[in-house]
């Protein structure tokens, strides 16, 4: 049974994502938190597998809280909730190495997928996150294109194409379509790619594809 450990200040929020979840056999929602605090709390108290955790918060946002939870002993994944328009902190939880970003209004089905993914240790990412994360870092970012070439290296001409795939913001779908393979040889491509880069989610894969140029 994976744990999972819902944090938004918004208890409606909370009840919505609990109902998606608790449909899931394989799913139990052990606790619910409305403050980042709450949330570093509850962790401790009930080891949840996963957090899905809004970026903003009243007292201690998400993306502190993320980093306090990173600190402690086995920590869970944790995966941000936004609606990206007006999280002016998402790129701190980039940094803080959250285990994905999904936009609140992921399908059901998506939100449920996403949890098992994160829980087996795969990182998770909204494809339109992806891309609007990288749009915009890139314009407050200065490339190392050497660098980011030399590392790009490293991977196979069917991973590099998987990878500037994932920098166009396409879904893992969408990328099986383009370069005619399935969907389980695309996520196979990215989880490669993620260890032989020592990157921990997709938003990571596409900026260094950015600044490869």
């Amino acid at each position: 049974m994976i744990r999972v450990l819902i944090a938004d200040d918004e208890a409606l929020v909370r009840a919505g994502l609990r109902m998606i979840l608790e449909t899931a056999d394989d799913l139990e929602v052990v606790a619910e938190a409305g403050t980042g605090a709450e949330a570093v709390a509850a962790v401790a108290r009930h080891r949840p597998h996963v957090v899905l955790m809004d970026v903003q918060m009243p007292g201690m946002d998400g993306v502190t809280a993320l980093q306090e939870i990173n600190r402690s002993p086995n920590p869970p994944r944790v995966v941000m909730l936004t609606t990206f328009d007006r999280d002016v902190h998402l790129y701190g939880a980039l940094r803080a190495r959250a285990a994905g970003f999904l936009l609140k209004d992921t399908a059901p089905r998506d939100l449920i997928a996403a949890v098992r993914t994160t829980a087996d240790g795969g990182a998770v990412l909204s494809p339109t996150v992806t891309k609007r994360v990288v749009d915009t870092f890139a314009d407050k970012h200065s490339p190392d294109d050497r660098a980011a070439g030399a590392r790009l290296a490293a991977l196979t001409e069917r991973e590099q194409q998987v990878a500037r795939a994932v920098a166009r913001g396409l879904a893992n779908a969408e990328i099986a379509r383009e370069l005619r393979m399935t969907e389980a040889t695309v996520k196979a491509h990215i989880s490669r790619s993620l260890t032989k880069l020592g990157l921990t989610n997709r938003v990571q894969i596409a900026l260094l594809v950015r600044d490869a140029g």
